[in-house]
């Protein structure tokens, strides 16, 4: 008998460490097991807890014909029958929410509280989002009477198969704003995972399956990038690529897509500052601020790290900020702490090296580093909420993206400096700027070269973006 995908969710989160069978990729709707197997370990232990695959240029392959040939059919049915799967599978999550933050949290190393108020709920809002929106698109036409009569109208068509490619710090929240777009404009996908975080992504096959889309429209390859994603970005039959992740194999895929004259999307890293003006209401800022830096253990593209303060009040600042930092909580991510673990041992390890590299910088580390837990989780990859001040704007912490719960406080007197200051980073995702000043907020807002400006405020967002 064929275990529900209630069943399936039971059994994941049930399962000791090591005793749930491996997990499998997904192709033409059947759940395929893979000879070649690799270990994923849970963050907040450090220790193995399940086996997944480590999909071969084969398997890749065979995700990619099926989803090529259900094209052929998908392409051509109706908004409403896809909006129709969409909300069934956005019924599905929903349904079984809890169990989903649960294991999000196992596989990631966030606080289960987190992923059920912030990814589970997006994931859902994502596929009922766009299941809505694509039935309200109407395509632009116009009668022309001269020089000639004639009808002009825009016709959208679906191009293919499109290989989503998604990373480890929100793992079904960023997947499913893949998904989403992708079906109901009517193109089939490959999903391939983060191999650190593919646990969600394969439960939801399950909810794939029982939502009833027709085999070979969704699939699951579950591997390293090196194989799975390398194969998946250079298949002749993927025209469509999206990506997030790292900015280096970011630009490698950009690279790679160019040469195959693919559409390709890419959203990488950031290095996201916050200007912080005399005028500002702390009072009522700084909360926000804080959380700004270390939400998710700071493992989001949007996270504040680098904070510049106007000179007349960075002591009190910086103090401020401190001891705001010191009272968020770091533990297990099954209890009511703030922070959870880094996701992998190699990213923990990352983290530690910049927090080195600013002591040995001169920096000054007012708080924050290597958290030591007992029992169960001591060997997990935990990190408290790091605040450095002291290092100059050249510094490695200071350029380059750290994306854990790290910040660096640097000290600035007029606003023409420190948008030159802010500017200089080759990033350019976010900032925010803090300020009681009308002039101030919107003068600066303007001047800086990134794609989101937040004004006292942050994360503030239609959610379609």
């Amino acid at each position: 008998m064929t275990p529900t995908f209630a069943d399936v969710l039971h059994k994941l989160i049930n399962s000791s460490d090591n005793e749930h069978e491996p997990l499998t990729n997904f192709i033409n709707g059947s759940f395929v097991g893979s000879d070649y197997l690799i270990g994923s370990d849970r963050p907040a232990t450090g220790k193995q807890w399940i086996q997944i695959p480590n999909a071969t240029k084969e398997e890749v392959d065979s995700a990619v014909d099926a989803a090529h040939k259900a094209f052929q059919l998908w392409k051509k049915t109706s908004v409403g029958f896809r909006a129709k799967l969409l909300n069934k599978l956005a019924d599905l999550i929903e349904a079984h929410l809890e169990q989903f933050a649960i294991l999000e949290s196992r596989d990631q190393g966030k606080p289960v509280a987190l992923a059920r108020t912030v990814d589970i709920p997006r994931c859902i809002h994502n596929f009922r989002y766009f299941a809505s929106a694509m039935q309200h698109h109407v395509s632009p036409s116009t009668i022309l009477e001269e020089p000639t009569r004639a009808l002009n109208y825009v016709k959208y068509d679906p191009i293919g198969v499109a290989g989503l490619i998604s990373p480890w710090n929100l793992p079904l929240y960023l997947l499913s704003f893949k998904m989403a777009p992708a079906l109901i404009t009517g193109n089939t996908i490959v999903c391939k995972p983060s191999e650190l975080t593919s646990v969600t992504a394969w439960a939801m096959m399950h909810a794939v399956v029982q939502a009833g889309f027709p085999p070979g429209v969704v699939n699951l390859v579950i591997g390293k990038g090196d194989v799975a994603g390398n194969t998946l970005v250079t298949h002749p039959l993927t025209p469509l690529i999206s990506f997030t992740g790292s900015t280096l194999i970011g630009k490698r895929i950009g690279e790679l897509g160019a040469k195959l004259n693919k559409k390709v999307s890419l959203e990488m890293g950031g290095k996201n500052a916050a200007v912080i003006y005399a005028s500002a209401n702390l009072d009522r800022d700084l909360p926000l601020i804080t959380r700004s830096c270390f939400l998710n253990q700071g493992e989001i593209c949007l996270c504040t790290s680098r904070i510049f303060v106007q000179r007349s009040i960075a002591e009190d600042f910086l103090s401020r900020l401190v001891e705001q930092a010191q009272k968020l909580t770091v533990g297990d991510p099954n209890k009511q702490f703030d922070l959870g673990a880094m996701n992998s041992k190699v990213h923990f390890d990352k983290v530690c090296r910049y927090i080195a590299s600013a002591k040995k910088g001169g920096g000054t580390v007012h708080c924050g580093g290597v958290v030591k837990l007992e029992g169960p989780h001591s060997e997990g990859f935990f990190i408290a909420p790091t605040v450095i001040s002291g290092l100059a704007d050249d510094s490695d912490c200071m350029t380059e993206e750290i994306f854990g719960p790290v910040v660096c406080v640097a000290v600035f007197d007029e606003m023409e400096e420190v948008v030159e200051r802010v500017n200089e980073s080759e990033y350019g995702l976010s900032a925010t700027v803090w300020s009681t000043h009308s002039e101030e907020l919107m003068n600066t807002a303007n001047s800086l070269r990134v794609g989101t400006v937040w004004c006292n405020t942050w994360m503030v967002r239609e959610k379609q973006t």
